[in-house]
């Protein structure tokens, strides 16, 4: 009597790829899946999705001239020290044209009293 196996025998092939040599050959080259979604009415126009997706290891995008998330203060650290250092600067700069604004006024009017 011949029982059913309960789960499938893997996938044995002369040329068969393991997962890991799959992805490590998608990492490696990179791929681009692009697609446009629009909804019309009537010959009118209502919405345009443009969908992009790049699926690349992070030394082959940045060869291809990809680093976006380098600058983007949610995912890099380093981006949110230079987003904060930037802001820092202009509020030094608002504080200085304050300053001299306020130069020539007595001291009670810069202290909020009359």
């Amino acid at each position: 009597m011949t029982t059913a196996s309960r789960f499938p025998e893997p996938y044995r092939g002369d040329g068969g790829a393991n997962l890991a040599d799959i992805l490590e050959r998608v990492l490696d080259k990179g791929i681009v899946i692009a697609g446009d979604i629009r909804i019309n009415l009537l010959d009118i126009e209502l919405l345009t999705i443009k969908l992009r997706l790049i699926v690349a290891s992070i030394d082959k995008a940045k060869e291809m001239g990809i680093d976006w998330w380098e600058d983007d203060p949610a995912l890099s650290s380093g981006a949110r020290r230079k987003e904060l250092a930037r802001e820092n600067a202009e509020l030094k700069q608002r504080i200085a044209e304050l300053d001299e604004l306020t130069e020539g006024e007595p001291a009670e009017k810069k202290r909020g009293t009359a």
